[in-house]
């Protein structure tokens, strides 16, 4: 609050006194009553007045100094009413209630709202489990009863699949924190699950993988880190070269971490739209050529490994390249068995 700001609030306040103190020196001057007098009258108003004014301003300006630092360290805003006790000034009582009422209002909401994500959360994941089963039957059907048309029908079952394991991981990842364990792994064997996990699609597009250096262990979530691999390995796929495709995973010691690099020879990505890469929906030109495309697998990706601590980056030449580099940190855990 500033002093200007104050004067403004209580300027009512200062014409009513400069009004009485007018007509208290015409009326003091009417009566006989010296200049001098009236002077020492007019000075003392003003000086008592002026005091009055500067107390008043400077305890406002405490109080609503301490309420925006309050309202600062807060995490949720709305909360403030809860806080804060009731102010010292009667005009900012009503204020005070209506604060209360609409917090109040708010919290009923983001319950509501919160109950109801919950929900759909819940039911999204039974929807999951439960599409899962036939998705599986028909896999095991037409791996045992195979046609010249069974690759690439295994092939679009692995699609559905996908898409639904990405509808799950979607679901989740709100609450990562609540659904993920962090302990000592190997980087081979995820890495190993994933690419098994596609062998069909490599095989039907003649896609060569190499796989170097990764032996190694980190310390990090196996399912959550086999998604966002998994991921990052279909979109190689997706924007494959049409001549000699090829995957290249590797590993790398580095200082206080693990790092993971996947590259392809692929489409690449324009240099104007590698900063936009992990925005949700984001399909980019290269993502409007393929329909399929859907702006989210990248922004789970990111959103992911910030909430495991990895670090992620994407680098591309259109034409030449695709290079995801996962870092993991090096951790100090406590293996199970030690204990």
């Amino acid at each position: 609050m500033s002093l200007k700001n104050y004067l403004k609030s209580r300027i009512s306040l200062i014409i009513i006194n400069i009004i009485a103190l007018i007509t208290m020196s015409l009326f003091l001057f009417s009566t006989g009553n010296a200049i001098e007098t009236i002077r020492i009258i007019v000075g003392v108003w003003i000086i008592s007045l002026s005091t009055f004014f500067c107390y008043e301003y400077r305890k406002r300006k405490i109080f609503f100094d301490e309420l925006l630092k309050t309202i600062d360290n807060l995490d949720k805003k709305y909360l403030v009413s809860e806080v804060i006790d009731i102010p010292p000034y009667i005009e900012a009582v009503p204020y005070y209630g209506l604060l209360k009422k609409a917090s109040k209002s708010m919290r009923d909401e983001l319950n509501e709202n919160k109950n109801a994500r919950k929900e759909y959360k819940e039911y999204i994941e039974q929807w999951v489990h439960e599409i899962k089963t036939p998705i599986s039957l028909i896999k095991l059907i037409e791996e045992n009863n195979k046609t010249n048309l069974s690759p690439l029908i295994l092939q679009q079952l692995q699609e559905i699949d996908r898409y639904v394991e990405q509808a799950l991981f979607y679901a989740r990842s709100e609450e990562v924190e609540k659904d993920y364990l962090v302990k000592e792994i190997s980087l081979e064997q995820c890495i190993n699950k994933v690419i098994t996990k596609n062998k069909q699609v490599f095989i039907l597009n003649n896609i060569d993988v190499e796989i170097s250096d990764v032996n190694k262990n980190v310390y990090c979530d196996s399912k959550w880190l086999e998604f966002i691999l998994n991921q990052i390995i279909v979109n190689s796929i997706k924007y494959r070269s049409s001549k000699d495709p090829k995957v290249i995973v590797s590993a790398n010691e580095i200082k206080n971490g693990v790092e993971l690099i996947i590259e392809d020879n692929g489409m690449g990505i324009p240099q104007n739209e590698l900063g936009r890469v992990y925005e949700k929906g984001f399909t980019g030109n290269k993502g409007r050529i393929k329909s399929k495309s859907t702006g989210i697998g990248l922004y789970l990706c990111k959103k992911l490994c910030d909430k495991l601590g990895l670090l992620i980056n994407i680098d591309s030449q259109e034409e030449v390249y695709t290079r995801v580099k996962i870092i993991f940190p090096k951790g100090s855990f406590v293996s199970l068995d030690e204990v």
